[in-house]
Formats: C-alpha cells, structure tokens, sequence
C-alpha cells in the first residue's frame, strides 16, 4: 500500500520550513531550507522535494499540502503598491484623504495627529454618480454611462488594478455589482475587488482601504498560487490540493483564494500561533503568550484556553484591513536584524533586516553589516552552522564585523555583541507587552511560547526581563509553524452590517441575516467538497453601547432567535466589556445596547496529525556532545547537548547549549531546562518551587 503524507510549508525571510506527516502512523518529518525572495515558489518546491528525499518517497505519496505564504505581506510591507486604480461614489473622492488619525506615540508623547499614507493618488480616483442609503434602498440610480467613462480612463491609462467601493454598498451590491460588470466589459484586462465581496462592513474608509489592498495583491497571488498548482500536479495525475493559510487561522483551498487574496496576508504568523496553541494545551498551559523568532522579523501573540486572540482591527504595514485575523504583533527583531549606529551615536538594532540574501556576514554571501546572528556565533551561543551543517558559518566573519561596529562605539567584542543581543531582547520583551499589558493582561501570569529559527536564542533573558515563571520550547521550533499549517481546518468568515438598539431589535431580520450568512458558508464548504454533516458553524455579533465608536465580539449561541437568546447576546456584552474596559453600563437605564454587525464562520474539520510520546530519559549526561566556551556575564566552559538524544525527566543545568537541526537554546547560568514527557524543553530559574518541577 502507497504511504500517504500531507505537508505543511512555511515560507519566511530567511528560511522555508517543511513538515511532512504520515496519515496513517503518525510519523512526522521535518526540514528546512533557504528561502529564495526574488521567487518564492522555488523554496517552497525545492523543500517539498527535499522532505520527500528524506522520506525516500515519490511525489505521487503527496495527498495534500498546506502552505504559509508572505507573498501578499511582504508586498504591502514593502509599500510595493503599484498602478493602482479606485472608484468610489460621487462626493467621496476624498475618503482615502481623509481617513483616521491617530497619535502613534501616545497622547503623551506626541503633539501630531498623523494620517497614514494613501494607496492610491488622488488622480487616479474616478467617482460614479448613484448613491444608496445605509438601509441599501436607492436615493440615486447607477450613472452607466459615467461608470463606463471612468473604466475607458483606467484602460487608456494602462491601470490594470482596480478596487471598488460605494457608499452603503455593504447593505446593497447591486451598485457594485453593476460597476464590476462594466470594468469587465470596457476593461477586461483588469483586475478588480468590489467591497461587497471582500467586506460587507461598515465605515467607509476601512472598506475602501481593504478593498484596495485585496486588490493590489490580487495579481501577485493569482500567479503565485497558479505556479504552485502546476509544479504540484507533476507529482500525481489528478493533481495536489493545495491549501492556503488565512489570517484567521483556517485555510482555504487554492481554488478559493485566489477570490480572496487579502485573507492571507498573516499567513505565516496564524500559522506559527496556531501551532503553539496545540503544543501548549497539549503540555496543559492554558495562558500563553507565543514569541516567533524569525530570520527577519519576530511575531507575538496571546493564546487563551488554545484559542490565538482575534481583531478586525489589524493592520498590514500602514494599510489598515478589517478582516478578521489573529492579533499578531511584528517587531524587527529576528536573527537577521540589522545592528547600526544611530545619528546620536548610539547602538540600535533593526528593523532592516539582511534577510535570506545577503544574510548576515557569517553566511558569506556578501553581507556587509552585523546583524543578531552574528552577535549570537560571536558570543558561542550557536554552533559555527545551520540546518546540521548544511550551512557552515563563518565567525571570523562575523567577529570582524561586530569588531568594526565595537570601535565606533568605544565597545569591547563582547560589550557590543551582547549589546546587539540585549537591545533584541528588549525589543521583542516590548512586543510581548504590547499584546498583554496594553491589553489589560498580566504578562507574569503567562508561559511563553518560544520557536522558530531565532526563538528559543532570547527566552531565558526574556524570563528576567518579563517576570515569568517559564518557557516552553516545543520540539522542531524552527519548523512549528509548518506543523501548524496542519493542525488546523477549512475555514471562512462572512459578515453583514445590521445597525440596530436591543429595545427594538428585528429578531426575524436578524434570523434571516445568520440564515443567509450561514448559506453562503455553507456553500463555501461544499465547494471545498465537505460532506454536510461534516461542516460546522459559529455565530458572534459586535454590540457596543450607544454612542460609542468601537465594538466588542460576542459569541451568539446556534440556537433559534428569540428574546432570551438576544438578551443571553447583551449579558455576554456586558461581561465582556467588563473584562476588556473594567466597567460595564448593565445597570443604567439610560444606556442602550446597541448591535452592529453579524458574522458566521463556517468551519471544515482536516485531520490532525498523531501526537506521540517520548521516551523517558537516561539523564541529561547521554546527550553531552562536549563542551564550547560561550559568554553568557563572561566566557564560561559551557556543556553541549544534541537535544534529539534528550528524553522524557531530563534536566540540563546551565551554562549549558542544547541544538538541533533547525534551532539552539542557550540556558543561562541560575537556569535549568527540563523535557517533559510531549518533548517539549521548560526553562525556568533554578530557584523554582518543587510544585513546578512535578508539573513536567
């Protein structure tokens, strides 16, 4: 019988991980390899082939592949939005002018209200006569013929990116759908996104903002996916399903997002989040925050009950999108950060990144900077190579670098590497507050979460620096993020705008609006070829108070539409309201509930990987490798452990190093890691009460 096995391929900065798992036993197998930014898909093939050569399987054994993607993020992080073409209704051609200020720093800090850039010049917006009110009634008729002036514009010009939003649109398409079907027959070389089908929401100017950016990286996408589906298919006849990541934390099949490219634009990081969830819960922490150490950059998020945190109120770079995506916070701080002298002379570290190519100096491949990596080999904190000595290092290299670097400081070697590494930590340790502290959280109440390549580096400084009581680094962190991709299901999210008091709340308006939004999930579903009694389905709603801006989530039960139940709605309101703000207004009669939007997510389940246990330990002495000098408050004789040879009961005392093929965790002197019985490594002081330890 043929073997069977879905991979799950992340794409990064630096590095394209790749986990393959058996569907019948079980058996998981990872890899990496470098990943190649001028084309992505040449990473993403080349790791695919090399985790079959690892398996000694041929591509016909592929049932499936799940995939981490950052071609649409890196394109707007870039700010490489390109011929690029909007239409909005007639008297609001100003709306990307106007947008949201906001103050960056804080009220305290800053003086300046500030506006983020455009999308699109002024000039190239074109209005169309037609106005709907917010009910979705028509005041005004679509002007036709205006509608076919402005696409003759944008084909005479040779703008082949077009996004389309008007006025209440989200209430009544019909305006958009007739201005789609004119730019498809006066323009059909173009590429369009009307806002009723990437968002049916509220607020003029998000709207139009994430219409815009589905559109511009829709043609990137489209050809992306399509060389991916090709080179799959050579490897069976029927072809290979292919799934893509969303920012959700579901995927979706090749076929659909292609229609939907702005729902992966935090491919990656859901990816990584999800799989930390898994790994988390599995070792029993409930409370977690995720720190994802990257080559270019690191993301962090908060985990609760297995659950990654969600908003509608992300942001990729400057562009701000409302789609519904896990709370993801970015800071340039991977192993690929850049360190530099700023114009007070003092030493900083990213956000410029070396990436993949050049990548730092110790790679060899013309780098010409410092970056963290190279502060890490300097201070003996990794091994003279990567991936198992597929990529020797060159620490002459990189000596010579952080020593030019030192002399413009007036810093020692060591003062300026562990200077590079200690400005790292700090900025992802201001991360991990950013999604806890300024959220109303404890971080101190929380485990963290650390992998990817670079993760595992920063976690004992950032236990000091934090105030927590552990870290927990799962097994392959470099490769968690591919794990993730196949922990994970079929997911799809509708909303509908339905502005509405609580006192008179349509209950048969809003049965008929989750009807319909779980019809179009449902349909969604059984185009992806779930079997009905297979798909799942989940209601929440954004209620807020009178006269306030901004909403909260709520879950709303799967049951019938009643009084009770839309009271059952507002209570969850308030007490959530509560948890977020600390006071809620439940018991003042002069202040309304009010809701705004309704929202299904339909779900298909995908079958989980097998998870099995390690075997116990015969003592952290079995996996010594020898001894490396490493600086940790000064160069100490520090203990070398292949952490593949550690079992279950093991506990390495620090100084010490444990490394593996696509990560090393450096355990500093006052702290101890210890392998639990999932394989996971716990950090914690060696100061730890007894209770701690029976945990693992």
């Amino acid at each position: 019988m043929t073997r069977r096995i879905r991979i799950g391929v992340d794409t990064g900065g630096t590095f394209t991980d790749v986990v393959a798992v058996d569907e019948e036993t079980g058996e998981i197998a990872t890899t990496k390899t470098p990943s190649t930014p001028v084309d992505p898909a040449e990473g993403f093939l080349t790791g695919v082939d090399k985790v079959l050569r690892t398996l000694g399987l041929a591509g016909d054994a592929v049932s499936a592949v799940s995939h981490g993607t950052t071609v649409a993020t890196n394109k707007l992080l870039e700010g490489k939005v390109e011929n690029l073409g909007f239409v909005t209704t007639e008297g609001y051609g100003h709306v990307l002018e106007i947008a949201r200020q906001s103050v960056p720093d804080g009220y305290g800090n800053s003086y300046f209200w500030v506006k983020p850039p455009r999308i699109v010049p002024a000039d190239r917006v074109r209005t169309v006569r037609g106005r709907l009110a917010a009910d979705g009634s028509e005041m005004r008729p679509f002007d036709e013929d205006q509608a076919v002036e402005a696409a003759r514009w944008f084909r005479d010009r040779g703008i082949t990116t077009i996004g389309v939003c008007l006025i209440h649109a989200y209430a009544n398409p019909v305006h958009e759908e007739r201005m789609l079907d004119v730019l498809r027959r006066v323009h059909p070389d173009a590429t369009v996104s009307i806002s009723s089908q990437v968002l049916r929401e509220y607020r003029e100017y998000e709207r139009s903002v994430t219409t815009l950016v589905d559109a511009a990286v829709k043609p990137d996408i489209r050809r992306y996916v399509a060389r991916l589906t090709r080179r799959l298919a050579d490897y069976a006849e029927a072809g290979v399903p292919l799934y893509v990541m969303k920012s959700n934390g579901g995927v979706l099949s090749a076929v659909e997002v292609v229609d939907q490219p702005i729902t992966t634009v935090l491919s990656g990081p859901a990816a990584g989040a999800l799989g930390a969830a898994v790994v988390a819960q599995r070792a029993g922490f409930d409370r977690v925050v995720t720190l994802d150490g990257g080559g270019t950059s690191t993301d962090v998020t908060v985990v609760v009950d297995g659950v990654p945190a969600l908003t509608t109120e992300g942001s990729v770079g400057v562009y701000p999108s409302k789609i519904p995506m896990i709370d993801v916070v970015t800071v340039g701080a991977g192993g690929g950060s850049i360190a530099w002298t700023g114009p007070e002379g003092t030493l900083k570290v990213g956000p410029h990144s070396a990436g993949a190519e050049p990548g730092p100096l110790c790679y060899g491949h013309g780098g010409t900077e410092p970056t963290v990596t190279d502060a890490h080999l300097v201070l003996g904190r990794i091994p003279a190579h990567l991936l198992g000595g597929e990529i020797p290092l060159d620490a002459g290299a990189a000596r010579e670098g952080i020593d030019t670097l030192a002399d413009r400081l007036g810093f020692t070697t060591e003062q300026c590497a562990a200077g590079i590494l200690e400005i790292s930590a700090w900025n992802q340790a201001n991360a991990l507050r950013r999604v806890t502290v300024k959220r109303g959280l404890d971080v101190r109440e929380f485990t963290l979460v650390t992998f990817g390549g670079s993760g595992a580096l920063s976690a004992c400084r950032l236990l000091d620096v934090l105030g927590l009581r552990r870290a927990l680094v799962p097994p392959n962190p470099g490769n968690l993020s591919a794990y993730g991709l196949l922990t994970v299901d079929v997911r799809n999210d509708y909303v509908r705008t339905a502005v509405s008091r609580h006192s008179v709340l349509d209950l048969g308006d809003l049965a008929g609006l989750f009807d319909g939004l779980r019809d179009e999930a449902d349909q969604a579903l059984e185009r992806e070829g779930f079997a009905p009694a297979a798909r799942r389905f989940a209601r929440s709603a954004d209620l807020r108070y009178f006269g306030q801006a901004y909403e909260v989530r709520v879950d709303v039960p799967d049951s019938p539409v009643t009084p009770e139940l839309a009271d059952t709605v507002a209570r969850a309101f308030h007490d959530a309201h509560r948890r977020l703000y600390g006071y809620d207004l439940r018991d003042d009669a002069r202040q309304e509930v009010e809701w705004v939007n309704v929202r299904v997510t339909g779900v298909g389940p995908i079958r989980k990987p097998a998870h099995t246990a390690v075997a116990a330990g015969r003592g952290a002495i079995s996996a010594r490798t020898g001894t490396r000098r490493v600086h940790f408050e000064e160069w100490e004789e520090a203990a070398i452990h292949d952490r593949t040879r550690l079992g279950s009961g093991d506990v390495v005392t620090g100084p010490a190093v444990l490394e593996e093929f696509g990560s090393t965790i450096p355990v500093h002197p006052g702290f101890s890691a210890a392998v639990d019985r999932h394989g996971n490594v716990l950090i914690s002081r060696d100061t730890m009460a007894g209770p701690h330890r029976e945990a693992w």
